[in-house]
């Protein structure tokens, strides 16, 4: 009996377990199901692949890749994404050439006149004081604005023009005292040529800084060939040279201003001076002893030379008058030394004036290229457009004068 009912309590207990055990392995699967679905993220990748933030953390949420912003415990920064550039603009396209056309460009050539004025004292000292509200410019009648003032002291560019003839040694001593005096004044930074007239122009020596090679060639000048002095011819011939040369030149012309046997007239001369540009001329009278010497003495008709060419005070009025007025054309000054020392203090009056003067410059109101010739006037003014008031030290009224060019030629569309 006993082993019967032992029997009976054993089979129930067994299959107590068996259902106790199969309950448990169902609850096992069922929630590694639930585990692995709650392990994947919204883009299907496993648990093993997330980030130790997103193990730890599993209601965090991963960042889309359009966000491109990092994590946080609460979830993703989102940083907008930088907008395209839009591509810059095409060249833009060159013309295609056309085979048989040339290709043009437009010049526009807006004249500009520079006028050198001095403004000296009757003794010849440079007035340095003046501004460029002191001076009008007058073109044809017109005023003028100016447009640049500026004081020169700069290396000069000039050609000496000595008349060398067989006339007479008193002549021939001014010639070659003028000329040394002059080179003896020049800088090293300076231009400067010699030339020798008779019959013809002769050059001595071409345009050069070294000074001991204008010494050289004035050395030259010892045996004249010739008694005629054709000043005209050889002064168009340098003011044709010289018009090749940029910048601004200086003539200084030598000479007794007698013309015996040129080709050229007076009137066409005085053209050619005229047409000039950027050229001023400083004439030096010489022989006055001998013209004196002559006119008191009666021999007036051999004071050019031994052969008589009959010349009168008329003549020699004459020559002072178309050196003067070369000058006057150009905006140079004229000398007539008379004392040997006097040459000295003329060439250093011109190696003033050259080296200091005003350069005004301004554009003229009348712009047309049509080569006609334009009249000048230069006025020095005070601050209320009355005519400016010079004194010295003692306070005393200083005479001035202004000393500028008559005019200039304007250039022709064809030049």
């Amino acid at each position: 009996m006993f082993s019967t009912v032992y029997t009976q309590k054993y089979t129930r207990n067994a299959q107590f377990c068996a259902l106790l055990l199969c309950f448990l392995l169902m609850l096992t699967l069922v929630t590694g199901s639930a585990v692995r679905a709650t392990a994947q993220d919204t883009s299907g990748k496993p648990a093993s692949a997330q980030s130790p933030n997103a193990q730890q953390n599993p209601n965090q949420q991963e960042v889309p890749p359009e966000a491109g912003g990092p994590n946080s415990d609460t979830g993703p920064y989102a940083i907008p994404k930088k907008g395209a550039e839009a591509p810059p603009p095409p060249p833009p396209e060159r013309p295609k050439r056309v085979e048989g056309i040339p290709d043009y460009s437009i010049h526009v050539d807006v004249p500009l006149v520079t006028v050198p004025v001095m403004v000296t004292t009757k003794n010849g000292q440079f007035i340095s004081t003046l501004k460029k509200e002191n001076f009008r410019v007058f073109e044809d009648g017109t005023p003028q604005n100016i447009s640049d003032f500026r004081v020169e002291e700069a290396p000069i560019t000039a050609v000496m023009l000595v008349e060398f003839a067989s006339t007479s040694y008193s002549l021939l001593v001014d010639a070659l005292r003028s000329s040394y005096i002059f080179a003896s004044t020049l800088k090293k930074d300076d231009w400067v040529a010699a030339i020798s007239y008779d019959m013809h122009p002769d050059i001595l020596v071409d345009f050069t800084q070294d000074k001991n090679a204008v010494m050289a060639g004035l050395n030259t000048l010892r045996m004249p060939g010739f008694s005629e002095t054709n000043l005209f011819d050889a002064l168009y011939d340098t003011l044709d040279r010289l018009d090749r040369v940029e910048g601004h030149k200086y003539v200084i012309l030598i000479s007794t201003g007698i013309d015996t046997f040129s080709k050229l007239n007076l009137d066409q001369i005085t053209k050619k001076v005229k047409s000039t540009h950027d050229i001023t001329i400083f004439p030096i009278s010489i022989g006055w002893l001998l013209r004196e010497y002559c006119e008191t003495r009666g021999c007036t008709g051999m004071s050019h030379g031994m052969a008589s060419y009959g010349m009168q005070s008329i003549d020699w009025l004459q020559a002072d008058n178309e050196m003067q007025t070369f000058a006057k054309l150009t905006g140079g000054r004229f000398y007539q030394p008379r004392l040997e020392g006097d040459f000295v203090d003329t060439f250093k009056d011109i190696s003033s004036d050259i080296r200091h003067q005003y350069a005004i410059a301004y554009h003229p109101t009348n712009a047309k290229l049509d080569g006609t010739y334009r009249k000048l006037k230069v006025e020095v003014v005070d601050g209320d457009g009355k005519p400016l008031r010079v004194q010295d030290q003692k306070h005393k009224d200083v005479k001035y004068q202004v000393i500028a060019r008559d005019g200039y030629t304007a250039k022709h569309t064809v030049d």
